[in-house]
């Protein structure tokens, strides 16, 4: 296997990972202060973080301020809609549904960017799906209402973003942009604080500020920062099923830090997800016999010209 393909592949990993750990965080920081109070700091907070240990070098190229605009956006909406919709829905519900954009992504480069998925990418990408909806619902049953069609619009932003992702990341600064993008979402949330007053927002308690600090450091400045460097060798189609293995690092997480137990049937979710991984990995295995290997969307003909 290509060692820097390899090394992308356990970046992705280790994003899901820290991004399943920051559903306790959330789940802490809900009960006291608004969404977009929660994004508004994390975001601004990881933004600056990065930008601190970029010594604050500017973008400069009109081309890279599109893709930091454009992937700042999409981050504020794809979380946006999510909390929305999550307040008429269930948790299990919103979890499935997100999910979905393990399926959309191929199907939106199907259509738009005339790439054909191998086979073993639409078995995988099944896989998760069902793997999730056992995760999230502890069965095969799922009802539908409101609040979901407003998180599979959701879905679709964010598989909107993990496309850009791949293409901004071998266009630019990998650091540059997941310092932009995550200052924009910040910004955009805090716009709508400061608009629309919610609540004394300065008097959190000190558990509330332990976790928007952890959101801030590790799911904002870490976890995003290895999206974008893992993505610059690894397909988004790929990338995607390796983001689904994030529901099951937030039921470890859930179950080791709030008592949370899963029930069999979300144990055998979670294997079908490990399962979907390795599938969807096993072609870079077999590529490795010869001589040539598919190119992956990040590294487009298109990529080159700057």
């Amino acid at each position: 296997m290509n060692d820097s393909r390899l090394k992308s592949d356990l970046m992705l990993v280790l994003a899901a990972a820290i991004w399943g750990s920051g559903f306790v965080a959330q789940k802490i920081a809900s009960a006291e202060i608004t969404s977009f109070i929660f994004n508004g700091m994390r975001f601004t907070t990881g933004g600056l973080l990065l930008a601190l240990g970029l010594r604050f070098k500017l973008i400069t190229h009109p081309k890279d301020w599109r893709w930091v605009l454009l992937g700042g956006t999409l981050l504020f909406g794809g979380s946006t809609l999510q909390q929305i919709g999550i307040a008429t829905t269930t948790a299990a519900n919103a979890g499935f549904i997100t999910s979905l954009y393990v399926v959309i992504i191929p199907l939106l480069l199907f259509i738009f960017a005339h790439q054909r998925p191998g086979w073993y990418v639409w078995v995988a990408a099944g896989m998760a799906v069902l793997g999730t909806l056992l995760l999230s619902s502890g069965s095969l049953r799922i009802r539908l209402n409101t609040g979901d069609t407003i998180i599979l619009g959701g879905a679709l932003i964010w598989a909107l973003h993990v496309i850009v992702v791949s293409k901004a990341a071998n266009q630019m600064n990998g650091l540059q942009f997941a310092a932009g993008q995550a200052l924009i979402c910040g910004l955009l949330n805090l716009a709508i604080v400061w608009g629309w007053p919610q609540g004394n927002w300065l008097t959190m308690s000190g558990t509330t500020l332990l976790a928007t600090a952890y959101s801030a450091v590790f799911i904002v400045s870490l976890a995003f920062t290895l999206q974008v460097m893992g993505q610059r060798h690894a397909p988004p189609t790929d990338a995607a099923i390796l983001f689904s293995t994030e529901a099951v690092f937030a039921a470890l997480f859930g179950a080791l830090l709030l008592g949370e137990r899963p029930q069999p049937a979300q144990w055998l979710g979670a294997a079908l997800i490990f399962a979907a991984t390795l599938l969807s990995q096993g072609h870079v295995l077999l590529a490795s016999n010869f001589s040539t290997s598919p190119v992956p969307f990040s590294q487009s003909a298109d990529s080159s010209s700057d």
